[in-house]
């Protein structure tokens, strides 16, 4: 059988040479190696979860900033403690991968100690995907909420003017012989990552995904970068959705919130100002542990055995798909458009270091 035929605008990197050269990037530029080691996990992982928008695209723009002074690569990260169950982080601008790990390392030692735990964070920077922060409380045996605000993109509903972000949420929660529930969603129709993404790839965007500077519905992503605006799911719905967020992460941390939180690809004079929330809940403060994880697999066998809908051959629960493609990925190899992969090497050839090693066909 003939091998299949390459494409010339597609190229695949192991799991973990895209980590090898996140890392060497990363550390030539200043970054001390076990942060090198955190930001390169949480940006590869996106990658492996078809999260891409939050993967190693992003490493040049984080790189940009870290030489323009706005990100920390040395922040001292110390949690304070302002009850038992509740502890507030000064980022310091350091890497939001960095920032957030911390943060739930703290709710999950306290949520181990008394039960439940949370942890408001300010002075962040982009934190990437939300659920890099609920994986390790909910293998931890924890349940998991994180929340973030972002900068600018969405107007409130009724509104025609960016003032929200597309401030993502994530909640999470451990099952007994099934895979965990892990839910992590934007308020958005689209996240600006996967318009962003169709301008670097030269992609049309659907319908429906936002406005152009005029207020008409367009599929240029040029177009809903340059002055347009992005749609909220649901209508009012995913409005305030986004607001909540955004009171979490930015209202009660002491973050910016309410359209001040900085574009880290527009705002190149200063800090982000970026605030998340954390919590970690031990799931056996109600009923026993194995009451609670016999009743989740319950949960979980009686939605996928509910009545399909016409088209669909079996019903997913959230983070199913992710962890599908985490699988098909590690195996076949991490996919990045060419135009991509371009600016990564560009990086590496700046820093000195080796360049990504991507090979032109899926990897055996």
């Amino acid at each position: 059988m003939a091998a299949p035929k390459a494409n010339p605008d597609r190229v695949y990197a192991s799991a973990v040479a895209a980590d090898a050269y996140a890392r060497s990037v990363l550390s030539a530029n200043g970054v001390p190696d076990e942060h090198a080691a955190i930001v390169a996990n949480c940006l590869v992982h996106a990658d492996l979860r078809g999260v891409d928008t939050h993967g190693l695209c992003r490493l040049p723009i984080y790189l940009d900033r870290l030489r323009r002074g706005l990100i920390n690569p040395r922040p001292r990260l110390e949690p304070k403690r302002v009850t038992p169950v509740a502890a507030t982080l000064d980022g310091e601008n350091g890497f939001g991968f960095v920032i957030g790990l911390r943060a739930m390392e703290e709710a999950i030692a306290m949520a181990r100690e008394f039960g439940i735990g949370v942890v408001s964070a300010k002075r962040s920077t982009h934190f990437g995907m939300a659920a890099s922060y609920a994986i390790p409380a909910v293998e931890a045996g924890m349940m998991a909420m994180v929340f973030s605000n972002a900068s600018p993109a969405m107007p409130p509903w009724g509104g025609r003017a960016m003032l929200l972000g597309t401030n993502p949420f994530c909640m999470a929660a451990p099952a007994g012989k099934h895979r965990p529930i892990i839910l992590d969603m934007s308020p958005a129709v689209a996240a600006r990552g996967k318009i962003r993404r169709a301008e670097r790839r030269g992609e049309p965007i659907p319908l429906g995904y936002a406005l152009d500077a005029q207020g008409k519905p367009t599929t240029d992503p040029k177009a809903a970068l340059a002055g347009g605006v992005v749609l909220p799911i649901g209508e009012h719905k995913g409005s305030g959705i986004s607001m909540f967020m955004d009171i979490f992460g930015g209202v009660i941390s002491g973050a910016n919130f309410g359209g001040e939180v900085g574009d880290q690809y527009k705002a190149l004079d200063r800090a982000q100002d970026v605030g998340h929330f954390f919590l970690a809940m031990k799931p056996n403060l109600f009923v026993s542990e194995d009451e609670y994880r016999a009743r989740i697999d319950a949960l979980i066998e009686r939605v996928q055995a509910a009545p399909k809908a016409d088209g669909f051959a079996e019903i997913l629960l959230p983070g199913e798909p992710e962890d599908r493609i985490e699988t098909d990925r590690r195996k076949g190899g991490i996919p990045y458009a060419a135009s991509e992969v371009a600016a990564l090497q560009d990086e590496a050839k700046k820093a000195g270091v080796q360049p990504l090693v991507v090979s032109d066909q899926p990897i055996a």
